[in-house]
């Protein structure tokens, strides 16, 4: 059942968007009673909350390949993965949207998706810089700004479709801006 109001929760958020979302209408859809879902979430905030990070996390892992390129080529390939999806940045813009009018769900997605998320890609760069092939003063916060805006910004803002050849050359710019 969890996992059929899940389903339900993203399919939902994706069709009416966070500000008309509503339990009833995610357990509906899932064939469930509302209260299978508030015995998991109190409130629709806690359930998105949960779920999203959830999700979101688990969509981009860093993997330690032992090289620099390699780790940010995975990054970027996974990242275009998830964001690929029509659902996902959907959802993503219209949370991002969200929270600028909702300090509380804001501070909420900061804590539970925004920061592991960077402290998660942090270590690619911290794992490059041991190995030697970062300089150790690099600017981490910065590089961590180059290795997620311009993917964000093509798939999630102005969805621009991507070539077979974009992971490879965003890595290749990724990693000259980082060591510059």
């Amino acid at each position: 059942m969890t996992r059929a109001l899940e389903v339900a929760f993203f399919e939902e958020l994706g069709a009416v968007g966070y500000g008309k979302l509503s339990i009833e209408a995610v357990a509906r859809r899932a064939g469930a009673g509302k209260a299978a879902i508030y015995r998991r979430w109190p409130s629709k905030q806690a359930m998105t909350i949960e779920l999203a990070s959830r999700a979101a996390l688990a969509a981009v892992r860093p993997r330690d390949t032992g090289n620099l390129h390699d780790d940010i080529a995975q990054f970027v390939r996974d990242t275009m993965s998830a964001l690929s999806h029509p659902l996902v940045s959907r959802i993503v813009l219209d949370l991002l949207a969200e929270t600028a009018r909702n300090e509380e769900l804001a501070d909420a997605l900061l804590s539970s998706i925004r920061t592991p998320r960077r402290e998660n890609a942090a270590r690619i760069l911290h794992q490059a810089i041991e190995r030697g092939e970062l300089p150790a003063d690099t600017d981490v916060e910065l590089g961590l700004d180059f290795l997620v805006s311009p993917i964000y910004w093509r798939l999630a803002v102005i969805r621009t479709p991507l070539g077979d050849d974009y992971a490879e050359r965003i890595t290749a710019k990724i990693i000259a801006a980082i060591a510059a």
